[in-house]
């Protein structure tokens, strides 16, 4: 018998062609290797840059190198029972979390899923964890305070809604007390707060939780964790799916919102492991060369944005640690580059008991007086200046330099003020007790107090004013201005309170 070579070729062609048309090999591949937190796939023909996957067991993982014979994926959640050889499912989508009003006051992981023995986790939708920032058309202008309810914040470095503001130091200064501090400060003001922990202990996170639920404030935040156990790429992705769930309220229901980034160095190692374990070529430190646009893909996502988008806002608390105070080092500055300011803590400070430990010198908010009340503009336009110009001349008079009369005036003023700003841990102050704080000493009304009964007076002082005549931090609180009349009336009540005060505690 003679065959047809043509012939034979046209029939497994289309047989060929009938296989195909049942069954899409294109979406199916197989795990070549597998380790720390990575796997390396073959057979994903078709797969995109940044596609979910499906391994067997129901792990989750994404796209992340597309090479010619096969595909890098990180892992999210347990690598280990993913094994060699095991199918992999491309599922076409990009990677979403669930979003909603059931978020709030749970403490999840970085996919959403339930951490606190709380049952599932309801939610209204989903969203693109990686979403694309709005644009300058899409934003307005940065004028309302997000107040913090911190005295040497909100009268020199105020943080507007929608704005980014870093805060950096070194390790062991407080910097996650103030970020904690303005989530306790937003309560009733229908700020939701997100908190995100990145390759923090487990214990300082579950510190952190209890600081929230005994200030009551775990009712309007969420926290999102992915502690120092988790896997690279669930440190890698948690900043990203914190944004989403943020950007929920903000788009879809006009909502503040203020988003927790605690910290952005550990954040950046994670990705450095995770691409030099996918082979991507080093840069400077270690670090890919693309380590800017991780940070400034995330932290450009943070607005206010017009009515037409919902007219809500994302406010950014960036936390970055430094080396012993170098600023300038590769991520810090690489952050400080996208942000709009930075609160910067100072090490000697902190040991010196200056707390919150702000070094004004190089903190600085680009948003300015436009998020400030005109009440706290009256009492501290030139208060900035001032402790700066005190910090200088404390480091003449150490040298034991003799000083003109106006010199020692504004160290006296100078010392006074730093006092005046000292704040407890998880106390912040509405806008009428900072102001009356402030105006005390900034009006030279503690000249005659010791330097060292300061901060006790002004603490006597406010729960005096509010016992006494709540109506003057009402109503600063309720116009956020301040009026001639009403400065002379704090005035004369402080003269009264010191009668009062010396009477009492013999200062």
């Amino acid at each position: 018998m003679k065959f047809d070579v043509n012939e034979i070729s046209s029939l497994i062609k289309q047989e060929i062609g009938r296989y195909r048309s049942q069954v899409d090999v294109a979406r199916v591949g197989r795990v070549l290797e597998v380790a720390d937190g990575i796997a390396r796939i073959y057979g994903l023909d078709s797969a995109m840059a940044g596609e979910m996957l499906e391994f067997e067991g129901g792990v989750r993982g994404e796209v992340f190198n597309l090479e010619e014979e096969s595909v890098g994926a990180i892992i999210y959640g347990d690598y280990r029972k993913v094994t060699e050889s095991s199918t992999v499912r491309s599922s076409g989508t990009v990677l979403t979390a669930p979003v909603g009003f059931g978020l709030t006051g749970r403490v999840v992981d970085a996919l959403c899923e339930p951490l606190d023995g709380g049952g599932p986790v309801e939610s209204d939708s989903r969203r693109l964890v990686e979403y694309p920032a709005p644009g300058i058309a899409d934003r307005l202008p940065v004028n309302e305070p997000l107040a913090t309810g911190i005295k040497s914040i909100d009268s020199m470095i105020p943080i507007g809604r929608g704005q980014r503001e870093l805060i950096i130091g070194d390790r062991k200064t407080g910097k996650t007390a103030i970020a904690l501090d303005t989530i306790i400060n937003q309560k009733d003001t229908g700020v939701i707060c997100i908190y995100t922990a990145i390759g923090q202990k487990e214990s300082t996170v579950a510190e952190v939780v209890r600081t929230l639920q005994g200030h009551e404030a775990m009712a309007h935040t969420i926290v999102i964790s992915a502690c120092a156990s988790e896997s690279a790429a669930m440190q890698f992705v948690a900043p990203y799916t914190a944004t989403a769930v943020a950007e929920y309220f903000m788009y879809e229901h006009g909502k503040d919102t203020l988003c927790v980034y605690d910290d952005l160095s550990k954040h950046a190692i994670a990705y450095r492991e995770l691409s030099l374990l996918l082979r991507r070529p080093p840069g400077r430190e270690a670090y890919p060369g693309d380590i800017f646009y991780l940070h400034s893909r995330l932290l450009e996502r943070s607005a206010k944005v017009t009515d037409a988008l919902g007219g809500g806002s994302l406010t950014a608390l960036p936390i970055v640690e430094t080396l012993e105070g170098q600023v300038s080092a590769y991520i810090p500055t690489n952050i400080i580059s996208i942000t709009d300011g930075q609160i910067y803590l100072d090490r000697e400070l902190f040991l010196s008991g200056v707390r919150p430990a702000i070094d004004v010198g190089i903190s600085v908010s680009r948003v300015g007086g436009h998020a400030q009340p005109e009440a706290m503009k009256k009492v501290a336009p030139k208060l900035r200046l001032d402790l700066a110009a005190f910090r200088e001349l404390q480091s003449f008079a150490r040298l034991g330099t003799e000083l003109d009369p106006a010199a020692q005036k504004q160290l006296d003023l100078g010392s006074r003020m730093v006092e005046v700003l000292k704040q407890k841990q998880f106390a912040p102050l509405s806008v009428g007790e900072q102001v009356i704080g402030i105006l005390a000493g900034s009006a030279g009304l503690l000249a005659d107090i010791e330097v060292s009964r300061v901060a006790h007076f002004v603490e006597e002082l406010l729960s005096w004013i509010k016992l006494e005549a709540p109506e003057y931090i009402d109503a600063i609180n309720e116009t956020g201005d301040l009026s001639d009349e009403l400065i002379e009336s704090i005035k004369e009540a402080i003269e009264a309170f010191k009668t009062l005060y010396r009477f009492s505690f013999g200062g």
